[in-house]
């Protein structure tokens, strides 16, 4: 692969430009920082490498052969394409940027994080722009993979297993409780149980993370209905006798919504828990390394809040 490429120094490729261009050993030395002789030496190697003379001087000038002729517009031009792509990556600037971030999201993680979050970047990163994609799986290994997605913000279950192709950060942790528009002062756990359930599948799953706790316990619940999506399902509740059970933060908006009410639950589940998925090899980690610690201080923000609202 690439013989003749192999053959030759490509430092002097820049040589070659700058004398082609010039017309003048010393001018050409000038901008490359190298002192003539030093030049001139290079330029020999060249010559050599190429098997032709390239340039003659006449006077005080460096006229080009037919052959360095032909060979300057396709040097220059590569040099120009190498020139831009090898460039460092520029520091990733929020005010600045108008990247556009795909992020894979449930209802959940859309809920309950792009509102807060949309009110700080208006202000502090006015350009970024993002394409929000619901999250076909958890955690989006092949999407993060194929760079379809930049981030992916799901939660995971308890035999998840870690990829170690991907960066994942816990962004919050929430405790589940179970909403009703029943007016009842306590929930217990015969009452849950013989309650029809409404429950929330957001990749159409067989069995849910409640499921499994009951069913360690040695009991099943009644399942009415079942839906991908988080949004509608409260006012179902609202104008029916089911029960929900959902994190804390998403049932304190939607009550702000529906007519429902809130219960902690009668028996203990692990705590919800939401992760912020990236690949390693992100083509965009600038962007996504910043996003990522702008999430975290909304998650530490909420977080206290939130303890000083028990």
């Amino acid at each position: 692969m690439h013989s003749a490429l192999r053959r030759l120094d490509l430092n002097l490729l820049l040589v070659f430009d700058a004398v082609y261009r010039y017309r003048s050993v010393s001018q050409a030395a000038e901008e490359l920082a190298m002192s003539t002789s030093a030049l001139s030496h290079a330029l020999s190697r060249l010559r050599s490498g190429l098997n032709d003379p390239l340039f003659y001087r006449e006077g005080h000038r460096m006229c080009p052969s037919v052959y360095a002729t032909q060979l300057a517009p396709a040097i220059a031009s590569s040099l120009k394409f190498l020139n831009q792509e090898l460039a460092p990556q520029a520091e990733f600037n929020a005010a600045s940027s108008s990247d556009c971030l795909q992020i894979a999201i449930t209802d959940f993680t859309a809920f309950t994080i792009f509102p807060a979050l949309m009110q700080q970047l208006q202000h502090d990163a006015p350009g970024l722009r993002f394409e929000l994609r619901y999250l076909p799986h958890s955690p989006a290994l092949t999407e993060l993979l194929a760079g379809e997605v930049d981030l992916a913000l799901g939660f995971s279950a308890e035999e998840d297993e870690r990829h170690p192709e991907l960066d994942e950060i816990n962004w919050c942790a929430d405790e589940y409780v179970a909403i009703s528009h029943l007016a009842r002062k306590t929930l217990t756990l015969a009452e849950y149980l013989a309650a029809r359930h409404l429950v929330i599948t957001p990749w159409n799953e067989a069995q849910g993370v409640l499921d499994t706790q009951l069913a360690r316990m040695g009991y099943t619940r009644q399942i009415a209905i079942k839906t991908p999506s988080m949004l509608s399902a409260p006012f179902m509740i609202a104008d029916s006798d089911m029960l929900m059970a959902l994190p804390r933060s998403a049932a304190e908006k939607l009550a702000q919504a529906a007519k429902i009410r809130i219960f902690p639950l009668p028996f203990y589940v692990p705590p919800f828990e939401v992760k912020i998925y990236s690949h390693k090899r992100s083509g965009k980690r600038g962007a996504t390394n910043w996003l990522k610690t702008r999430l975290h201080t909304l998650a530490c923000f909420a977080e206290a809040r939130g303890s000083e609202s028990y």
